[in-house]
């Protein structure tokens, strides 16, 4: 089956269109040696075949020597992991959010638009690259994601700028 992948961004934070808020759900830092980034990673991509989710401790290392910049934030509902979001600040002023997305049993619960809401916010206000401020928040998402993935992201403000067929 043919994938499309869709690239979206958001170019100004007033353009951030809020979820509602979720009590108890928050974005905490992690290193990206805590043992936590590798767990939850593996169990919120493996549904949708991200290939970083069988990643072994290896390449997790080649992984986090090659981007050092990138942030890894893990969305927590309550006091426990829910999902993650990842921010890697980019040349020019863009933030690239490299991934992002529940567990599979949070999957359903109504938090994904508000968890992406912290993410977003987050991303504007990571300290660019080469610039003063954040100019841009991007990501891309492909028809192997969450069928309501594109959706999500399109309800909070990101619109999208290309599209491949792969």
């Amino acid at each position: 089956m043919e994938r499309v992948v869709s690239y979206l961004e958001m170019t100004d934070e007033a353009q951030l269109r809020p979820a509602a808020p979720v009590p108890d759900l928050s974005l905490r830092r992690l290193e990206s040696d805590a043992p936590l980034v590798r767990e939850v990673h593996a169990r919120v991509g493996d549904p949708y075949g991200w290939q970083e989710s069988t990643r072994t401790a290896a390449q997790w290392e080649t992984h986090f020597r090659d981007h050092p910049l990138r942030q890894y934030w893990i969305v927590v509902h309550g006091a426990e992991p829910a999902g993650v979001a990842y921010l890697e600040p980019q040349q020019g002023g863009d933030v690239e959010v490299t991934a992002f997305g529940l567990l599979p049993e949070y999957v359903g619960k109504g938090l994904g638009g508000y968890a992406l809401t912290l993410s977003l916010r987050q991303a504007w206000a990571t300290r660019p690259v080469g610039a003063e401020a954040v100019r841009r928040v991007w990501l891309h998402t492909d028809t192997r994601d969450h069928p309501h993935a594109l959706a999500n992201y399109e309800k909070r403000g990101l619109r999208a700028y290309r599209r491949e067929a792969k």
